[in-house]
């Protein structure tokens, strides 16, 4: 018995070492490179393609992933998100929080029946999905001319948050292969798309239908906030209990705060639009 664990154990030591020196002579598979410069864009596609393929893409977006650009004005945009460093009476008069307020309460009025549908469903007010779609979009006037794509690959491919943008681009190539989106798809510079200004896995997630429709948007909004704890009839300004879904919907503290106010005087149809009293 002692003689066969000595065989036994030389036959492992065999075959472990085989298995190392594989590894070692074995290409290493890793995720396409980032990069900060539009020279390495051709190169990485054609890495994360072959690695899209692997994880069940199919030619359709293959293909349209191939067409994308490397989107200069994306980048910029993207070192440039200086709004969200104002103080939020700042913030406010930038982004028009007075007209947002006035014409909510007049859509508010005249879509009452579709806001009323919404809220039976998911238990969201007006104000906020109304101060959310006019702060996102100008209620819709304001979506965006850049390629989706394009976009999205491109801050994959930048080396400042692609991990995050590598889940977005696979969200978005999925859409593409399911005809919900396509190549030539148009957003905002971050890939954002439809009335209130989706990103490709909230679609997946959260999506109720064409996003370029304001119904359907207004309720794939409401879905997301019930979906991250909003519960009907509690409140939504800061230290209440669905504060935190709008949180959930953009990081930045000064525009939390500002759809938290906003909504709220669009729910109450009265006062000093966006005053913070």
């Amino acid at each position: 018995m002692i003689r066969g664990r000595a065989v036994a154990g030389a036959v492992l030591c065999a075959v472990l070492g085989a298995i190392a020196l594989f590894g070692c002579l074995a290409p290493a598979a890793e995720a396409a490179q980032c990069g900060s410069t539009p020279a390495g864009f051709e190169g990485w596609k054609r890495e994360f393609s072959a690695e899209a393929q692997t994880k069940g893409i199919g030619p359709t977006a293959l293909a349209a992933l191939m067409q994308a650009n490397y989107a200069s004005a994306t980048i910029a945009a993207d070192r440039s998100q200086r709004s969200f460093s104002l103080s939020l009476d700042q913030f406010l008069a930038k982004r028009g929080a007075t007209t947002i307020v006035a014409r909510g309460r007049s859509l508010k009025q005249s879509q009452a029946a579709l806001f009323a549908s919404i809220q039976q469903r998911y238990g969201v007010p007006p104000g906020p999905l109304i101060a959310i779609w006019g702060m996102e979009t100008g209620f819709g006037s304001q979506r965006g001319n850049q390629n989706m794509l394009s976009s999205i690959a491109t801050l994959a491919y930048d080396c400042r948050r692609p991990e995050f943008f590598a889940d977005q681009l696979y969200a978005a190539l999925k859409l593409i292969d399911r005809g919900t989106l396509s190549g030539a798809t148009r957003g905002s510079m971050h890939g954002e798309v439809g009335q209130t200004q989706f990103m490709p896995k909230n679609i997946l997630a959260y999506g109720t239908g064409n996003l370029e429709v304001a119904a359907n948007a207004l309720s794939s909004t409401a879905n997301f906030l019930k979906a991250h704890g909003w519960r009907a009839g509690a409140g939504y300004q800061p230290g209440e209990p669905n504060f935190a879904a709008i949180e959930a919907w953009n990081a930045a503290g000064v525009y939390q705060k500002a759809i938290a106010l906003m909504g709220r005087q669009i729910d109450e149809g009265g006062g000093a639009a966006a005053s913070r009293d």
